[in-house]
């Protein structure tokens, strides 16, 4: 099947899309966008986190079909050209950024929290990010980044 979707602000078009592809394998094999990472596969570990509509969504649990006709952010379209988005300057900033697996999701829903709340507490912050899992560093780093990064705001 051919699939016609809006990746960050281009319509971007797949052919022989195959009945079971996720959107993830769309994004990063047919379209190379490697930006969001291939864990888990269970919509587990949040590293494969997109904008699908605005809303952030687990691209492995989205079948690539079901993007057809809309609009999918990854995380390589926060950044405007070559100026990074303030969440991916502050990660760099803070050091929260180690073997960066889990960065990708990390950053799509802090993203999302910060355009959502402005300035999010410390509670909203650990709930938001809950879903996306870290083996290298102990949050705090991630935490930091998130409050500088609506400081920045």
């Amino acid at each position: 099947m051919r699939v016609n979707v809006t990746v960050n602000g281009e319509l971007r078009q797949a052919d022989n899309v195959w009945e079971g592809e996720s959107l993830l394998y769309l994004l990063r094999e047919r379209l190379g966008l490697p930006g969001s990472k291939n864990a888990c596969e269970q919509g587990e570990c949040g590293s494969c986190t997109v904008y699908l509509d605005d809303v952030p969504a687990c691209a492995c649990l989205v079948a690539a079909g079901q993007a057809e006709g809309r609009e999918v952010r990854t995380v390589e379209g926060l950044a405007d050209g070559d100026r990074l988005d303030p969440i991916q300057e502050s990660f760099v900033e803070c050091g929260a950024v180690q073997c960066g697996f889990c960065t990708p999701g990390l950053l799509i829903q802090a993203h999302d929290l910060i355009e959502r709340t402005g300035d999010p507490s410390d509670a909203e912050i650990r709930e938001a990010l809950a879903g996306n899992l870290c083996r290298c560093t102990g949050y705090e780093k991630i935490l930091d980044a998130v409050r500088l990064a609506a400081s920045k705001r």
